[in-house]
């Protein structure tokens, strides 16, 4: 019997969930973590771009793109479920290219962003948002580029840029971004009581990202989400587990 493909096994996780039983992707920062993960029975892992450039000893948006992509090829090669990547905005890198480029990892999906870094070409000091119709074309080219070969989840920034109205901006960039050709939205930053109006506005499937201390995992689905992811939150809490290691040695 012929095997699925990896990207074929990712997309079909995302759909006909129970409410109450979103998929549920931790988010490996190295090869290491993504074993813990792989043995723990979790069928598909999702790489957190602040995490990995953490590991890496960079700041959240600093990493290098060959840096990046190398990370995720350790961690793609060291498990044997789908990974999809953060990839952040792109890295200014032309949509074939970076299609290529995140294949080559072995990586079977990606995150997008919708926000301009400084450190992309033509952006500005800090971050903002970009044009929803400019984003949608260019999500459009990525997925012709790609074909059915990639799970693209196109993150929505407006929670975290402090847009007057969150929750309608957020929809209509869903909107914009799934006629592109995104597989699911990732609202990032949304709260668990906004989930029921963007569920309900928003067609296949949301990303939520669950903060440590917040709603259990089986409420943020009650409440809409599909997908739930954990930036960096997994890493960092490593990393504050080994501060505490580290301080009671000898």
């Amino acid at each position: 019997m012929r095997h699925a493909r990896p990207v074929d096994v990712l997309r079909a996780l995302h759909h006909d969930r129970a409410p109450g039983d979103p998929l549920v992707l931790p988010g490996p920062w190295d090869a290491a973590s993504a074993r813990v993960f792989e043995e723990a029975g979790f069928p598909a892992l999702a790489t957190p771009s602040a995490g990995v450039a953490a590991s890496l000893g960079y700041e959240d948006g600093r990493t290098p793109a060959d840096e990046m992509f190398a990370a995720v090829t350790r961690i793609v090669r060291s498990v044997s479920v789908p990974v999809s990547a953060d990839i952040e905005g792109g890295y200014g890198i032309a949509p074939r290219e970076l299609v290529e480029r995140l294949l080559e990892t072995g990586a079977v999906g990606c995150n997008l962003e919708d926000s301009a870094s400084d450190t992309e070409p033509g952006a500005g000091p800090g971050k903002a948002l970009k044009d929803p119709r400019e984003q949608a074309a260019w999500l459009a080219e990525v997925r012709a580029a790609a074909g059915d070969r990639i799970v693209l989840n196109a993150r929505i920034d407006t929670f975290m840029r402090g847009v007057d109205d969150p929750v309608g901006e957020t929809i209509e960039r869903a909107r914009w971004y799934v006629a592109a050709g995104a597989d699911c939205v990732y609202p990032i930053g949304a709260p668990v009581e906004a989930l029921p109006l963007l569920r309900a506005g928003i067609e296949g499937p949301v990303n939520v990202g669950a903060p440590p201390g917040g709603p259990s995992l089986r409420e943020w689905g009650e409440s809409g989400a599909t997908r739930i992811t954990f930036g960096p939150g997994l890493q960092r809490r490593a990393a504050a587990a080994l501060r505490e290691i580290a301080e009671n040695l000898g």
